[in-house]
């Protein structure tokens, strides 16, 4: 096994690793947060004998940790990433001829693995924190080991995390060895603050983050459950911290690249930095120079309403395994300290590991990709939690009245073309759709505003974002608009020897009407801002926008409550 210039926590278990996989085809990996696995693990394996005829896949749950996992193993090896460390994530790969390590996003292994059930040229596939539990993750772990069990009976798997239900993986994974590393690179002292009910979040984080720059040295990672709460803290702390030394770095999902990675670098020689991050953050990333954790204790989930085929967006309590996973944040690099902004007691009545998300999501894309994989009954497939009847009903019925699926629940020609592009079957639809009229490329970009947030701004009206993404120029704009050529360029061919017909152009409105036939919306009032939607759920805008004053829109994102949600994302129609 190759030898490291430093020692990490994780190296006391690099041997008995490469042991299992040596004697079985899978094994699961236990390990605390900074034992340093997610870096480690896939270049220890690099040299094994089973490795020799493939490369190594390590999926990584966001493009963040993706690039940052990536960077570090290159790092690592004195190369640059796209050498013997590639990474492929949506807005951008770099993939050299000598690349053996591959660091993917979930999406995108999900769609390698479609493309090419047998993988080959693959030799293991690394699912690095896996407790996450997204829906593309556990997609990706039942497809593998249905390729595994019929296609590639060498193919390794290991699934590893910090927080995980080990025995419970390892029963799926075919009673793997499970291997479990106790090393934590530094200690942690946590610190409970209990929440005053009658004052914002907002607030009290902001008194946290001054205590501690009063008590601790070090630059802090804070985190908020949505893009919202961070921008709030940040003003507030502008307005009551007059130090030069600290800077303030916002971290979220929506923001570009570049500022990202800005927000992840240490802080200058002399400085003190704030990181104020939702949970991506969480996980495989290091920013050096952080030994002070604050966690709100709050994270912003999807949760879909099959009966009216909704996803909102909802603020809840984040899971221990999650609470776990931020406070190691702190002791990365050297002792570090947490606040956590609840009382002690409560945190035994923290759910213990995140909701699924295969138990609250929009089935859709999942039934649409296994009827692409030849399997109709999702429910027979390898999956930890079985999706749920109600929605797989919801998906069922939604995928046959867009004509994706026949009556026996086969993907029709049409659901080829849906599936054929890397989107929601509903946003697919809208782009095959507009396909007909010859005017895929405003679809296209109205896809792109809606996948990759943030783009064209933060306007509720699509039709301003789609006017302002036309005119923005930045490095993430200019990858999107190429990705959604690449989609209209698809829909295109889908249409076969059919010309398109020529009508006048569709509004952002008619084509997202496409995507969202039931969530039409009639304004119960002249320029009250309350709407009520075909599928017969509510929806209010504020009176001010100049959205509310339309009589009908189409919505394509909301938030809050079930019966009077607030919309975030629609556009007139006539």
């Amino acid at each position: 096994m190759r030898a490291f210039d430093t020692a990490l926590p994780i190296d006391a278990v690099l041997g008995d690793l490469a042991a299992a996989l040596r004697e079985r085809p899978n094994a699961v990996l236990v390990a605390p947060p900074g034992a340093g696995k997610t870096t480690r693990v896939p270049l220890a394996l690099l040299d094994e004998p089973w490795t020799k005829a493939g490369k190594l896949i390590v999926l990584e749950p966001r493009r963040l940790a993706a690039r940052g996992a990536a960077s570090r193993m290159a790092q690592t090896l004195g190369e640059r990433v796209g050498e013997t460390v590639g990474l492929r994530v949506r807005l951008g790969s770099r993939i050299g001829p000598k690349t053996r390590i591959e660091v993917v996003t979930e999406g995108v292994f999900a769609r390698m693995i479609l493309d090419d059930p047998a993988l080959e040229g693959v030799a293991a596939v690394l699912f690095d924190e896996f407790h996450e539990r997204s829906l593309d993750a556990d997609f990706g772990l039942a497809l593998a080991l249905d390729a595994q069990g019929g296609l590639r009976e060498d193919l390794r798997l290991l699934v590893m995390s910090a927080t995980l239900d080990g025995a419970r993986v390892a029963k799926l994974l075919r009673d793997a060895p499970v291997i479990e590393s106790e090393g934590r690179a530094f200690p942690i002292e946590t610190r409970h603050r209990s929440r005053d009910p009658l004052k914002r979040i907002e607030d009290q984080v902001t008194e946290t983050i001054l205590l501690a720059l009063n008590e601790q040295p070090g630059s802090q990672l804070v985190f908020l459950p949505g893009q919202g709460e961070i921008r709030r803290v940040e003003e507030r702390l502008r307005e009551k911290l007059r130090d030069p030394a600290v800077e303030i770095a916002p971290l979220y999902g929506a923001l570009d690249q570049r500022d990202q990675d800005r927000a992840v670098l240490p802080a200058p020689a002399g400085k003190r930095k704030i990181v104020l991050a939702t949970a991506i953050a969480e996980t495989s990333l290091t920013i050096e120079g952080v030994r002070v954790v604050i966690d709100s204790g709050l994270a912003r989930v999807p949760v879909y309403e099959p009966d009216i085929g909704v996803t909102r967006l909802e603020t809840r309590r984040v899971s221990r395994a999650a609470a776990d996973q931020r406070r190691g944040r702190a002791g990365r690099t050297e002792p570090g300290v947490c606040y956590r902004l609840w009382e002690e007691a409560a945190t035994g009545a923290l759910e213990a590991f995140a909701r699924p998300e295969i138990l609250s999501a929009d089935l859709s894309p999942l039934l649409l990709d296994c009827a692409a994989w030849g399997v109709g009954d999702p429910t027979t497939l390898a999956f930890l939690d079985l999706p749920p009847a109600p929605a797989l009903k919801e998906a069922r019925a939604l995928l046959s009245n867009i004509g994706a699926l026949d009556a026996d629940g086969r993907i029709t020609p049409d659901g080829r073309a849906l599936q054929a592009l890397p989107l929601p079957p509903r946003l697919a639809r809208m782009v095959v759709a507009a396909a007909r009229f010859g005017q895929t490329g405003v679809a296209a970009d109205l896809a792109a505003l809606l996948v990759e947030r943030g783009l064209g701004g933060e306007a509720i009206d699509l039709t301003e974002r789609l006017d302002r993404f036309d005119r923005e120029r930045g490095g993430r704009a200019g990858d999107m608009r190429r990705l959604a050529e690449g989609w209209a360029r698809t829909a295109e061919r889908s249409l076969a020897a059919n010309q398109p017909i020529a009508v006048e152009p569709l509004s952002p409105g008619l084509l997202l009407a496409f995507a969202y036939p039931d969530r039409v919306a009639k304004a119960r009032a002249p320029g009250s801002g309350q709407y009520l939607l075909a599928n017969g759920r509510g929806g209010a805008l504020e009176p001010s926008q100049r959205l509310a004053r339309e009589s009908y829109i189409v919505v394509a994102e909301m938030t809050g409550a079930a019966q009077q949600a607030r919309i975030m994302a629609a556009a007139a129609i006539a």
